[in-house]
């Protein structure tokens, strides 16, 4: 064996491997009479060891995508969960009706009454009562139509309480099979699959995420929290992003919702609660406290006003007590949470939709070039870019002033040289209130499960 694989054994060291194997048994054993019966026994055996040894290296060589053999290229396929014939065999898109929830596996089998297919990827039952069109390819090879509205019959069985309550059909009409898929062909489409990330880990969980309709890149977020992990998504269909989470996190026991939390409540009138985080919470609004010490502070609060983390209520606390803690929303208002029934089981399943902090950005530059007239140009340049470059920070992340410099400079470098910038001065608020940089940096920092959102009218140039 070396680096590049096993090698077989030259059959002079497998002759003289024998002999001397014999040898060590029977003394005075001699090979080499020339036609001799012992001879002939010998050679023959050498020719047995020879294809043995070929067998050996074969074998090897066939656990690897690169070189197996027919029958363990399958078994690496199927390992993989790229069945052969797949790419080449018919396939249809179908929709099924039912309960918001139900989730629908890989390998879920309806029927058209001749032919069978099977989910590649499986989905789940949004909550329009359809799920998305789900890929399904035929479980045999043939060549034959597959007309709209004609795949109607669910061939893997439900449990009792969802029989007839679950239909699928096909809007439009499927793909005949092609030609057979060749094995060249099937031995890409293995050695890729073989390249994709582990499944339960962040990578191959943000894959699945990214694939759903609606659900921005930048809005996905996997974070590690005291007990567990924490999944931040915006946008989508909560069930989608649910059997997404389902699929794809290594343990749903681990799942944890949103951080945001009650850090002091006063017993005043009226009574002024303090968050870690950004509540979300709007005037008129209403929201419930449980778990508080003393227990007066649960209840049912009414939202008078909003500043920051400080939430004043309508609700006169004088008499509570002095407020030392276990206070917390019920429910979150970060938090999603959706059932999801995967047959025989139900799961609930947390994850954090990330609230948006609205920018606005004001810049202010100026050069000491003494005859400089294109000032507007540089405003109108230099807008649009900014504010492409907020709306492109990922939930969480912080604004860089040093990369909204470079932003601004290489927006402008078509009507001014960046050397003769000689001002950039940038005024950020985050929800109205005005923002600073963390000290000795140059960053502004986020709220770790929000988003930034700057429209278009949120960035003003001038020159000054």
């Amino acid at each position: 064996m070396t680096a590049a694989g096993p090698v077989a054994t030259d059959p002079t060291t497998l002759r003289q491997n024998l002999i001397d194997g014999v040898a060590a048994e029977v003394p005075d054993y001699t090979a080499n009479l020339p036609g001799s019966l012992i001879e002939d026994v010998a050679s023959t055996d050498v020719g047995a060891l020879t294809t043995i040894d070929q067998a050996r290296v074969e074998a090897v060589n066939s656990v690897t995508p690169y070189g197996a053999n027919a029958f363990v290229l399958a078994q690496l396929g199927g390992q993989f969960g790229v069945p052969q014939g797949t790419s080449a065999n018919g396939n249809v898109y179908v929709v099924f009706t039912g309960p918001a929830g139900y989730v629908l596996p890989p390998g879920f089998v309806v029927g058209d009454g001749a032919n069978q297919y099977a989910l590649q990827d499986g989905g789940v039952i949004l909550s329009t009562g359809q799920s998305a069109q789900l890929y399904a390819v035929a479980t045999n090879s043939g060549t034959f139509a597959i007309p709209a509205n004609t795949v109607t019959q669910i061939i893997t069985s439900l449990p009792s309480e969802y029989a007839g309550l679950i239909t699928v059909t096909n809007p439009q009409a499927g793909v005949s099979a092609s030609s057979a898929e060749s094995p060249q062909t099937y031995r890409g489409r293995v050695l890729q699959a073989g390249q994709v990330a582990s499944v339960g880990t962040p990578a191959f969980l943000k894959t699945l995420l990214g694939k759903i309709t609606g659900v921005q890149q930048r809005l996905i977020s996997i974070n590690q929290v005291t007990g567990g992990w924490q999944i931040v998504c915006g946008g989508g269909d909560a069930y989608a992003v649910a059997a997404a989470i389902l699929q794809g996190a290594g343990d749903i026991a681990l799942l944890k919702g949103s951080q945001l939390g009650i850090t002091s409540m006063t017993a005043a009138n009226p009574v002024v609660v303090q968050t870690n985080l950004a509540s979300g919470y709007t005037a008129g609004q209403t929201f419930t406290v449980t778990g508080a010490t003393p227990s007066a502070f649960n209840g049912t609060y009414t939202v008078a006003a909003i500043s920051g983390n400080t939430i004043t209520t309508s609700t006169n606390g004088s008499g509570f007590g002095t407020y030392t803690g276990g206070a917390t929303f019920s429910p979150n208002p970060r938090n999603v949470n959706v059932s999801l029934f995967q047959n025989p089981n139900t799961y609930n399943i947390p994850f954090v939709n990330p609230p948006q902090q609205l920018v606005t950005l004001e810049v202010t530059w100026n050069t000491t070039l003494p005859n400089f007239t294109a000032g507007s140009s540089v405003n109108q340049l230099a807008a649009p870019a900014l504010q492409s470059y907020l709306n492109s920070i990922f939930a969480g992340q912080p604004i860089n002033l040093n990369e909204m410099t470079a932003t601004f400079l290489d927006a402008v470098s078509s009507v001014i040289d960046g050397p003769n910038v000689t001002t950039l001065n940038f005024a950020v608020t985050i929800n109205g209130m005005t923002a600073t940089p963390a000290a000795g940096t140059d960053i502004i920092t986020s709220d770790p499960e929000s988003y930034f959102f700057c429209s278009a009218t949120g960035v003003t140039v001038s020159q000054g």
